[in-house]
């Protein structure tokens, strides 16, 4: 009872410690589930327009397009081709659900028809289409084989999908065609033409050096032309790159390791725990063994002509003696030793014919079904025929061969150089003569061979090549670690730039990387130094150590940009000089208080000059360029009319129209009707996915897992 009393007495107490307790489960569960963001955002890779796009669905796409893109491809080149597809495809569908566009059945068997017209399994006899073929198909493979029926319901998804975008995009398209009266007003762009008399007063006039921009007018100028300053969020580094390069140290050991090799060397055996004398490079004949212990490329068995070679080592090595050897010699980054194994006469081409007769077993059989020793008797005898009359070759391989291409060459492989071929064939037409006809056995199966012709006799050798790769010593990959991370703890203490000028090395800026970008001019693709840039936790002026290829990179965060209108700073070298141009205007407007042209081109040191046939579709001024505003003021004057001052592009201007010339009218516009629709129909599917994407409320969170 005393027990139970004090229990009562110490219950809140006791409760305030379950409850602590409990948080404490609830808490660890938060953060081994990834802290407090929800399932939903772990789950989702972007939100467009309220439709969330699944990130295990997008990780599955991600690796099936690393696969088709080949091993050259990046990861991140998949992620963003997937992505593209991917927002496509969802604001393309929100388009085609608020325009209930739908495909009929008809429609989507058209579709289909098209797409599997060339697959034997769905055309009947006569080549045709068969939508009986095809039902007949999906119900086999639906309950034999439920992955395939899968695969083919995609299909028909994508088929369906691209049906539908092609009504869309045709639909867009109807409603761009221009109507007649559109392709009149082209036509008069074009063949209206108006004279002027116009003086400039270039703003080169103005030196540069005299404009003052400061950071609050570029701002202004950003601000009155927004659209065409909007950019993505961004970073900008620098960094200094400490390579793990040899040293000339390092490179004379290596010399010095290949010359040993042409002497005898003492080499301890293990397994009979005693030194085995191994013998120099000349005496050697087991070139394979020799190689694969003591060179960095294995012995290749092959034939060389001279312009297979190195051209600053070929001559040398085909005026030597079979046992000879060259070297040590240098190229690139390697020590190299060669020694003259064999040397003979040899075509650089072979023309053959070949009946191939399989037998089964053999991989490549097929559904051959005759033994091996019926399949030698077949050849034998094949070649018996052949040796008693040639002109029967072309017929028997086309009735015999089981090789597939023997329908579109008849058995004529065509002139094959030396290893083309696998071995015991490549021996046999290399080493026998024109006219020679036999049977050789390869992994193929048997072979009935016949020389057509041989090209180009000449002189060839085998070399076996001994290679040392030039690289780093452990002391130089040590020393170059030490000098990283001194430097990396010295630029994190002081100025980066000082840092780098004590320790003599180049600092290289790369500015506007973007957030799902990869490749850094000078290191390449790294997105673990993006990530680390755009990371919350690292602050502008932060300095961290990266492994790259063959060293290390120091890298300084140096300023970090938000989504939106671009800062004065990253926008001022675009900016400031149009800024300069508008200021000049103004100062120039400013000065000239005369009325007429002559006497404004008399106070400013300048001319009247004169201009005909000018045009709006192309509104070039001769010795003045590209003027559209001037020469649409122009158009929009009487004939003796004198404008005001007009700020141009490369100057100001004041013109008096002379004369102008209506164009004629012509019987149809049709021609210029057909240039306004391709002009207007042009990429109409990249700009129409740019407009809805432009349009579109897009949360991108790929930057978050990849």
């Amino acid at each position: 009872m005393a027990v139970l009393n004090k229990i009562r007495q110490q219950s809140v107490f006791l409760i305030v410690i379950i409850a602590l307790a409990l948080f404490s489960f609830v808490f660890m569960d938060v953060i081994d589930s990834g802290g407090f963001t929800s399932n939903k955002e772990q789950n989702t890779i972007a939100t467009v327009n309220g439709n969330d796009i699944s990130r295990t669905e997008f990780v599955t796409k991600v690796e099936n397009a690393l696969r088709n893109m080949g091993s050259n491809a990046t990861s991140l080149q998949a992620v963003n081709a997937v992505w593209n597809n991917e927002l496509r495809s969802t604001l393309l569908k929100e388009q085609f659900e608020k325009l209930g566009l739908q495909i009929s059945d008809d429609q989507l068997q058209n579709a289909l028809a098209e797409n599997l017209a060339g697959n034997p399994t769905f055309t009947n006899e006569a080549g045709v289409f068969d939508n009986y073929k095809l039902q007949e198909y999906l119900a086999d493979v639906k309950v034999n084989a439920p992955e395939m029926y899968t695969q083919f319901v995609q299909f028909e998804n994508s088929v369906s999908q691209n049906a539908k975008e092609q009504t869309y995009y045709t639909l867009i398209s109807a409603g761009l065609n221009p109507i007649n009266y559109e392709g009149k007003q082209e036509y008069k762009l074009e063949n209206d033409k108006v004279d002027i008399e116009f003086i400039q007063i270039p703003y080169s006039n103005i030196s540069d050096d005299e404009i003052q921009v400061n950071e609050s007018d570029i701002e202004d100028y950003i601000k009155r032309n927004a659209q065409r300053y909007q950019a993505e969020a961004a970073v900008d580094i620098q960094y200094v790159l400490f390579s793990e390069e040899p040293t000339s140290s390092d490179e004379a050991q290596v010399e010095e390791e290949i010359t040993a090799l042409l002497q005898p060397q003492l080499e301890y055996n293990a397994i009979t725990k005693q030194n085995d004398t191994v013998p120099g490079f000349a005496n050697v004949t087991d070139y394979v063994t020799y190689l694969t212990q003591h060179s960095d490329s294995p012995y290749n068995d092959r034939w060389y002509f001279k312009s297979q070679l190195p051209q600053d080592v070929a001559d040398t090595l085909f005026s030597m003696n079979v046992g000879a050897l060259f070297g040590p010699y240098k190229t690139e980054q390697q020590y190299n030793l060669a020694k003259i194994v064999d040397q003979r006469q040899l075509a650089d081409s072979v023309q053959a014919k070949h009946i191939l007769i399989s037998w089964d077993g053999l991989q490549t059989a097929g559904d051959v079904s005759r033994p091996k020793e019926q399949a030698q008797t077949l050849a034998d005898s094949l070649l018996n025929v052949i040796k008693r009359d040639a002109s029967k070759f072309e017929e028997l391989a086309g009735q015999f061969s089981n090789d597939p291409s023997v329908a579109q060459n008849n058995g004529d492989l065509g002139y094959l150089p030396p290893q083309a071929t696998v071995e015991e064939f490549d021996d046999f037409i290399f080493n026998n003569n024109v006219g020679e006809k036999g049977v050789v056995e390869t992994d193929f199966g048997f072979h009935v061979i016949s020389i057509e012709d041989q090209k180009n006799i000449q002189k060839a050798i085998k070399v076996a090549f001994i290679t040392k790769d030039i690289e780093p010593s452990e002391e130089t990959l040590n020393q170059t670690f030490t000098e990283a991370t001194r430097f990396e703890s010295d630029a994190s203490k002081t100025d980066f730039m000082a840092a780098s000028k004590e320790a003599m090395v180049d600092v290289r800026p790369v500015n506007r990387i973007g957030e799902l970008e990869e490749n850094i001019p000078g290191i390449g693709n790294n997105r673990e130094i993006v990530n680390w840039a755009f990371n919350k936790e690292t602050n502008v002026g932060d300095v961290k150590r990266f492994n790259v290829n063959s060293g290390y990179a120091i890298v300084q965060l140096t300023a970090k940009t938000k989504k939106g209108l671009l800062s004065a700073s990253d926008a001022s070298a675009q900016v400031t000089p149009l800024v300069k141009n508008e200021k000049k205007a103004e100062q120039l407007m400013a000065s000239v208080t005369e009325t007429t042209l002559e006497e404004i081109a008399s106070a400013h040191n300048t001319t009247v000059k004169r201009a005909n046939a000018l045009n709006r579709k192309s509104p070039v001024i001769p010795d003045a360029g590209t003027e559209p505003k001037v020469v649409g003021a122009a158009f929009g004057l009487n004939q003796g009319e004198t404008s005001g001052l007009i700020e141009g592009r490369n100057g100001i201007y004041k013109v008096r129209v002379l004369s102008k010339t209506e164009a004629a009218d012509v019987e149809n516009y049709s021609a210029y009707v057909s240039q306004l629709k391709n002009r207007r129909t042009a990429g109409l599917t990249t700009g129409v996915f740019n407009a809805l994407k432009k349009k579109a409320d897009i949360d991108d969170r790929r930057a978050n897992f990849y």
